[in-house]
């Protein structure tokens, strides 16, 4: 079986048994796709199950979790693969940079010893060959002097040093489809946008999928495609990145634009979303957002509204906001 996208999820549900016996729910029917040299931005509140699905995606969800519904990669089944099997996949054909740098290198290994250490578990190659791959790869990410840079150990690195080396590290075992997890929340602005344009130039060089996970929507806009709005552990609007920006047709996604602070001297006080989001044990009748929604009527008290597709993207939402042409 062939899939023109490199990666797919559908009907996506991840849940937890609850301490009332009820299943907890933190990833509810999650549709979504990249294709090949694109990039899908998932974006959501803390709490909206966006790096739950990233977990589901990649075969991490912790025991008691149980994942449902479909993951294929290149139209090849994952769910319900072996442990032994998803090693094969996950880093060498799949591979991810989390938000943390600091947790997601040993600090007392060298760069070059977690390197080469990668490189050969996804690769057959033997040592030699497999230093020279990350030298290149710390090339690449525009790490200064990495011939020395390879003998330092990770807290002699910035915190954007830090994540090139993670970028590179997943590059070098040549995946594709990279999943980055908040890989800006601990940067400074301006270390931020070099971080991006390091990922668009890779990518072009590549042709890689990327998925990028963010609860920043103007960040994830700056690189991505096509972007999905998660809310409540349900994708509630996807579009391409052009349409989300112009014409947002969900509510949530307008307070997430309105939300970004504007370029400009305006002292107007940011428009922020009321309230919460839900706790996934505690999700209220109807559609989730309800309570915090402007356009809220009384069916969105009693139904959770189905998926509409309309001009080239989908929305939940039974009062969408008015479409802009």
């Amino acid at each position: 079986m062939t899939d023109s996208m490199t990666l797919r999820a559908e009907n996506l549900r991840v849940k937890f048994p609850g301490a009332d016996g009820k299943s907890l729910v933190v990833v509810r029917a999650v549709n979504l796709a990249v294709a090949p040299g694109r990039t899908l931005g998932l974006v959501g509140e803390s709490g909206s199950g966006k790096s739950m699905t990233a977990l589901a995606v990649l075969g991490l969800v912790p025991y008691p979790g149980e994942v449902s519904g479909s993951v294929q990669f290149r139209g090849r089944e994952l769910l319900g693969l072996s442990e032994r099997e998803w090693e094969e996949i996950r880093g060498g054909k799949i591979a991810v940079v989390f938000q943390d740098p600091s947790t997601s290198l040993n600090p007392v290994m060298s760069i070059e010893s977690q390197m080469v250490e990668t490189i050969q578990k996804h690769r057959n190659l033997g040592r030699q060959e497999a230093a020279e791959a990350a030298l290149k790869a710390l090339q690449r990410v525009d790490i200064p002097r990495p011939q020395e840079r390879l003998r330092d150990f990770p807290h002699q690195f910035s915190g954007g040093m830090k994540q090139r080396v993670l970028v590179a590290m997943a590059l070098a075992c040549e995946p594709e489809c990279l999943l980055l997890d908040e890989p800006t929340t601990a940067l400074d602005v301006t270390v931020q946008a070099q971080f991006l344009d390091l990922v668009e130039l890779i990518q072009s060089v590549n042709a890689m999928s990327i998925i990028l996970i963010s609860h920043d929507l103007a960040v994830v806009s700056e690189i991505s495609d096509e972007i999905a709005i998660i809310y409540a552990g349900r994708i509630v609007e996807y579009a391409d990145t052009s349409r989300i920006l112009k014409s947002p047709r969900h509510p949530y996604t307008r307070g997430l634009l309105d939300s970004i602070p504007p370029l400009t001297h305006d002292k107007k006080p940011l428009a922020a979303i009321k309230g919460f989001p839900p706790n996934p044990g505690d999700l209220p009748g109807g559609c989730p957002f309800h309570p915090r929604c402007p356009r809220v009527g009384a069916r969105c008290r009693s139904e959770d509204p189905p998926d509409t597709v309309r001009g080239g993207g989908r929305f939940a939402c039974w009062h969408p906001e008015p479409e802009n042409v």
